[in-house]
């Protein structure tokens, strides 16, 4: 109605009852995807000015539900005769449009805009009525003030009885701190004697301490020199008993000056340090070459493997070509193919029996073809001889079936005649009636004589031969057997059809159910989405997730990587790197690769638990 548009324009309020959706005109009795709706106003505002505002909204329908949407209002002004367009939010137009008309959002609501169905709101019970006088006189924020006032007035009195006590607990503190104060005056006076009594003691007891200082350094002194004299001694003894025991050992004395003794000493220290370090160099030389041989023993059984794995897939390989050419043979000899008696066969003879083999298959395909053809045409044929036949059967039966009832009931009254003709053999009317009688049978076999010249050759051309009426019967039979065989496949033909028909159905049922699910999928993602590129954004996502993974199963990895690096290096003793084989030339250096590879180590179960939960 006219009032819920002025009362929705003015305050942004729906109607009691209703929704956006129901507020607008329904997509699906306008057969339309999306229905617009607008509303405008124009009137003088509080200071006499024109203005003028309007409000725009969509309703959408979806593939279950209508979607409603508030599109952006417009205000405009006239200011210095030219017009003033303000668009903003609904929240901004409300309180734009309030200040406006004068007039609060209450007031709109409850009295000049107040909507029928909400028209008896003053007979409502007294707590919802004050409700609304207070709402309509803006009551509330005096409310608000006064339960403010009191909330702080409360507070304030708590506040006054915890500084009340803590004023009581200060005073009690206050007459303590005093006690303690005086105490700690006469304990100073006393700390202060008995410090200038420690410092009388301490200067009569500097002279002894310097005399104890040099006592005791003298008596060091002794001390030391004595532990030297002893030392000196036992030295003397054991250099004495050396002597003896050298001069013992000695075969030969050494004549020279001490000079010249000490000049073979140094010498001879020189030539061993020579050969120690040679050996060194020697020991090294070793080592290398002992790594060296281990990788080229290593290499060479790596080589001996694969020289028997290449050897297996050559043996493989010659024995598949012998089968083949062997498959060549006897496929030859059935297709009758010459030049392909003996083997082996090489690359060109092998394109040109395949190019044959695929000749004779195509040839083959072609007289299947044209043999189900022929087999399909001859067969429909067949079908309709059998059912002109089958026609033709039912009436030669039905007729045969007559004529043989007639026929015996001939031969009956024939034998009634004859008895009465033994009987009454003067009567010459009986006779001629005998006569008439058999004249008609005579006619009747000769019909029927008619009937099997017509049909003789039709039966010639099916059987080869005029049948009696058994190889008739039975050859009927046998294509009457036929002919139910034929209907059972057909049958079986129809229940096969009705399944995939009802197949097809499930699955049209499926795709359609299917795409009805892709379409709200589509909803949903627009709604998540919106204009977004869904694709660009998953694949960006995908990358990230397969980076993560490998990053993931590369830390999972290291752990065994770096821990047999680290055994390799320190249990086997190994002075080169596992991985680039390099020689270390210091033990310092094998150190700090292994503790490199241990910090690693205990840094990569954290990096592990980081990476599994981003």
């Amino acid at each position: 109605t006219i009032i819920e548009c002025l009362k929705y324009i003015c305050t942004g309020d729906f109607p009691p009852g209703t929704k956006g959706n129901t507020f607008v005109h329904d997509p699906k009795v306008a057969q339309e995807t999306d229905v617009r709706a607008q509303i405008r106003l124009q009137f003088r505002d509080v200071n006499g000015e024109v203005v003028a505002v309007h409000r725009s909204m969509l309703c959408s329908q979806k593939s279950k539900k209508t979607e409603f949407k508030t599109l952006e209002g417009v205000i405009t002004r006239m200011k210095h005769g030219e017009k003033v367009s303000l668009s903003s939010k609904c929240a901004e137009i409300d309180r734009e449009m309030i200040s406006s008309l004068g007039v609060s959002k209450s007031v709109l609501n409850n009295v000049i805009f107040c909507h029928q169905e909400d028209s008896n709101w003053p007979l409502s019970e007294g707590k919802a009525l004050k409700q609304k006088f207070d709402e309509i006189f803006s009551a509330t924020r005096y409310i608000k003030a006064l339960d403010t006032l009191r909330q702080v007035r409360q507070t304030q009195g708590q506040k006054v009885k915890e500084c009340q006590m803590e004023l009581k607990y200060l005073k009690q503190n206050k007459e303590k701190a005093c006690e303690i104060r005086d105490q700690i005056t006469s304990k100073e006076a006393q700390l202060t004697s008995s410090k200038e009594i420690v410092k009388s003691y301490e200067n009569e007891l500097e002279p002894l301490k310097n005399r104890l200082k040099e006592i005791e350094l003298n008596l060091s002194k002794i001390m030391r020199l004595d532990n030297e004299i002893k030392a000196l001694e036992s030295r003397k003894k054991q250099m004495e008993k050396d002597n003896k025991e050298l001069e013992q050992k000695m075969e030969k004395v050494f004549q020279g000056t001490d000079e010249q003794l000490n000049d073979l000493y140094h010498n001879h220290q020189r030539t061993v340090r020579e050969k120690e370090r040679r050996l060194v160099d020697c020991q090294r030389e070793v080592e290398k070459l002992t790594k060296e041989s281990r990788l080229l023993n290593q290499e060479q059984s790596e080589l001996l493997v694969e020289q028997g794995r290449l050897q297996l897939q050559a043996d493989r390989h010659q024995e598949h070509i012998r089968a083949r050419d062997s498959l060549i043979q006897s496929l030859a000899t059935q297709l009758e193919l010459d030049g392909f008696e003996r083997g082996p066969f090489n690359e060109r003879q092998i394109k040109n029996f395949h190019k044959l083999v695929r000749e004779r298959q195509e040839k083959e395909a072609e007289t299947a073809s044209q043999l189900m053809n022929d087999f399909a045409e001859k067969e429909t044929l067949k079908q309709k001889q059998i059912d002109e036949i089958r026609d033709k059967k039912t009436g030669l039966g039905r007729i045969i079936e007559l004529k043989t009832e007639i026929l015996s009931k001939k031969q009956n009254e024939l034998k009634n005649v004859k008895y009465e003709l033994q009987q009454l053999e003067g009567s010459s009317d009986r006779i001629l009636e005998l006569d008439r009688e058999l004249s008609k049978v005579a006619d009747k076999d000769e019909q029927i004589r008619k009937i099997k010249s017509r049909h003789n050759d039709e039966l010639t051309s099916l059987l080869g031969y005029f049948p009696n009426k058994k190889q008739l019967e039975d050859w009927l039979h046998s294509k009457s057997r036929e002919i139910n065989q034929t209907r059972d496949r057909l049958a079986k033909l129809n229940k096969e059809l009705a399944s995939a028909e009802q197949n097809k159905n499930h699955i049209n049922n499926e795709l359609k159910r299917k795409e009805e699910q892709l379409s709200s999928y589509e909803d949903k993602l627009f709604d998540v989405c919106g204009s977004q590129d869904f694709e660009s954004d998953l694949g960006r996502l995908k990358e990230e997730i397969e980076k993560s993974s490998k990053q993931r199963a590369m830390l999972a990895g290291a752990t065994a990587v770096y821990s047999q690096f680290i055994t390799q290096l320190t249990d086997e003793n190994q002075s080169c790197c596992p991985v680039c084989q390099r020689v270390f030339q210091t033990e310092a250096e094998l150190q700090e690769v292994i503790s490199d590879l241990q910090s690693k180590l205990r840094l990569a179960p954290d990096k592990l638990k980081s990476t599994e939960s981003e």
